[in-house]
């Protein structure tokens, strides 16, 4: 835990019984969790986890691009322990998969001011030698199942959205039409294409056939059809971004004319 800011940071815990647990943490206001999930793992209840923290107001989940190992939660439950929430980082979620169990956080956390999403199936971090991943319970891509409590609830301080890995599919486009429809004083969605790692460029044919061509809307044309599709032309905002892991950040800004 940092002496500096109140953060707890935990990588790649066992969960087949209770993964970890707080006593009372008053202060903690940071938590960064990261994991590889496998099938016969527990999902993880934050209000289990934070039953005694009730000051959190940054939280990142990191599911390294593979199983939704966090369990979408009912509002009574995650309320007085999100009450403070303001800033959400879900890192490494699988390509593809439905994100409307995300919602639940919108939910749960009325404070929230700013999430960030990150779509992407980062193949030099997963494992992916099949008779590997089915000795070990790695799951294939399975939507996390949810509904919500409040279809109609509306969320007031919720400003500002970000999606690394974006697709102009329809299960992105409906998820954004969701959260504008919900976020009610949204100001801005910031849309980044996936991100780029250096240490990918070196696998082997064979996984590299397996990474699926952006569609990310880079001419002004695919962005104005975007924009019309999600309705909102003033609070949609194209962005560049290649993302180096052996590296650093390199490059970066917004395509023009894509406000």
């Amino acid at each position: 835990m940092s002496t500096k800011t109140p953060t707890v940071r935990y990588n790649n815990w066992c969960s087949y019984e209770d993964p970890l647990y707080f006593g009372f943490a008053p202060q903690l206001s940071k938590l960064i969790l990261t994991k590889t999930a496998v099938r016969s793992q527990k999902t993880l209840e934050l209000s289990q986890l934070l039953a005694n923290v009730s000051s959190i107001s940054d939280l990142h989940l990191d599911f390294r691009s593979e199983k939704i190992w966090v369990l979408p939660e009912c509002p009574k439950l995650l309320t007085p322990v999100l009450s403070k929430l303001q800033h959400v980082n879900l890192d490494h979620l699988p390509e593809g998969c439905d994100l409307a169990w995300t919602m639940f956080i919108l939910e749960a956390a009325p404070s929230l001011k700013e999430l960030c999403i990150t779509l992407w199936d980062h193949w030099c971090i997963m494992a992916t030698d099949n008779e590997f991943r089915k000795k070990y319970g790695f799951c294939e891509k399975i939507d996390m199942k949810w509904k919500p409590y409040a279809p109609d609830f509306k969320h007031k301080n919720l400003v500002k959205l970000t999606i690394y890995g974006f697709q102009p599919d329809d299960n992105l486009l409906r998820y954004i039409r969701s959260v504008m429809e919900h976020a009610v004083n949204m100001a801005e969605i910031s849309l980044h294409d996936r991100k780029v790692c250096v240490s990918c460029s070196d696998l082997d044919s064979e996984i590299k056939d397996k990474f699926c061509t952006s569609r990310y809307p880079r001419t002004a044309e695919k962005r104005k059809q975007t924009t019309e599709e999600l309705g909102s032309l003033a609070m949609i905002h194209f962005r560049f971004f290649v993302y180096m892991t052996s590296l650093a950040l390199v490059q970066g800004g917004a395509l023009e004319g894509a406000s």
